[in-house]
């Protein structure tokens, strides 16, 4: 996998936007979509910036490999994704992630709530 990918894929796990990198790069959003698709080379220094906003290592960006952290299996009940052999940072990056998603679903439930309960409120 090249790096490009790598970046992308440890950014989405992290719930960071493309606008969110681009900013902490002071570049903007166009150029560092080129970075993601592998359509400019990237310095050692640059590596060391996007790992410092993604909060891990630059060598854990270089290592990365997402089918060690998901394998989406196919079976006869149906599908699921089992997490393998993972080390403390990529762990750590999917944690964060699940933790994000839930966070969001939390406070879209309660917004969702609140209109529900606007709707249905007898007006006089």
């Amino acid at each position: 996998m090249k790096i490009g990918r790598k970046i992308k894929k440890l950014r989405e796990l992290k719930n960071y936007t493309q606008e969110y990198m681009a900013a902490g790069l002071q570049m903007n959003q166009g150029s560092y979509s080129k970075i993601e698709a592998d359509e400019t080379d990237i310095t050692l220094s640059r590596l060391e910036q996007i790992s410092e906003l993604l909060g891990i290592k630059p060598e854990d960006v270089i290592c990365f490999n997402e089918n060690m952290v998901f394998n989406v299996m196919h079976n006869k009940k149906g599908i699921g994704i089992s997490i393998n052999n993972m080390n403390s940072t990529e762990k750590k990056l999917y944690d964060d992630h699940i933790e994000s998603l839930k966070t969001e679903n939390a406070h879209l439930r309660t917004v969702v709530n609140k209109l529900i309960n606007k709707r249905n409120k007898p007006t006089k």
